[in-house]
């Protein structure tokens, strides 16, 4: 079994980080350049900075601040929001992050996976799905796709649009539930276990973590690769050494610390 990933996610909205609950009523918590310092130096094992506000507001990332990220933090980061091109994805990575996380314009524009992981390789290249339960007739699945950070739905099934992202050629998939989103009741693990099964690339769980064992349930019971967490160490409810030390004695692999 390959080694279970712990990841910090960070939104970023006007310079600063922050959280709200199934992608309203935000709170700002913070730097985001220094916040990414703390978890890397408790040993997280990756990052992950999204720009929020970036596509809705149809501006660019801000790339100085990937740029003071990669000056301060030595493991993997991908950076989504506001990624409009080719070009926007070069400049994301020559700024320093190694992967580059697509939602939006993937959804609107599917070509473009292919066109970045033939320019960069399929393993910069991730993508960002938000999906809520809608029940919407003519999803098989039963949940759909969603852009602009939530906002705009787009009759998509999420299991389909899965397949046919890594079909042309994601290397990862980061699956954002936007109804157990900043609820820190646990992952939805019926949807995180739908599109693992349905993929061969790893599925990172987003959404919902609250304590330890939720990331011991999603890996277990819903096949994640990896698992996205937030307001459980934003809040200083838990230190990164702590979750992982308890999804260790769960017998899962993970990276601990030395």
């Amino acid at each position: 079994m390959l080694t279970k990933r712990v990841i910090v996610c960070l939104d970023v909205r006007n310079g600063k980080v922050t959280k709200g609950v199934k992608f309203k009523e935000n709170v700002d918590l913070g730097d985001p350049v220094e916040m990414g310092r703390r978890y890397y130096e408790d040993g997280v094992d990756e990052l992950v900075f999204y720009d929020i506000m970036a596509s809705a507001e149809k501006r660019p990332i801000d790339i100085e601040m990937v740029k003071a990220v990669a000056r301060k933090v030595f493991i993997p980061f991908s950076v989504g929001g506001g990624i409009r091109n080719l070009e926007d994805m070069r400049a994301v990575l020559l700024a320093g992050a190694e992967k580059v996380s697509l939602n939006s314009l993937a959804v609107q524009h599917p070509e473009i996976i292919g066109h970045g992981a033939r320019a960069f390789g399929k393993q910069c290249i991730v993508l960002g799905m938000d999906v809520k339960k809608t029940g919407l007739p003519g999803l098989p699945s039963g949940y759909e796709v969603f852009v602009q950070g939530g906002r705009k739905a787009m009759g998509i099934d999420a299991v389909e649009w899965a397949r046919k992202a890594a079909s042309l050629g994601v290397g990862e998939i980061c699956l954002n539930s936007i109804d157990a989103d900043g609820t820190k009741d646990g992952y939805e693990l019926h949807l995180t276990r739908l599109i693992a099964e349905a993929v061969d690339i790893p599925v990172i769980a987003s959404g919902g973590a609250g304590k330890p064992s939720h990331l011991v349930d999603v890996f277990q019971k819903a096949k994640a690769d990896a698992g996205l967490i937030a307001s459980m160490v934003h809040y200083g409810t838990y230190s990164i050494s702590a979750i992982k030390a308890e999804i260790s004695a769960a017998g899962l692999p993970v990276r601990v610390a030395t």
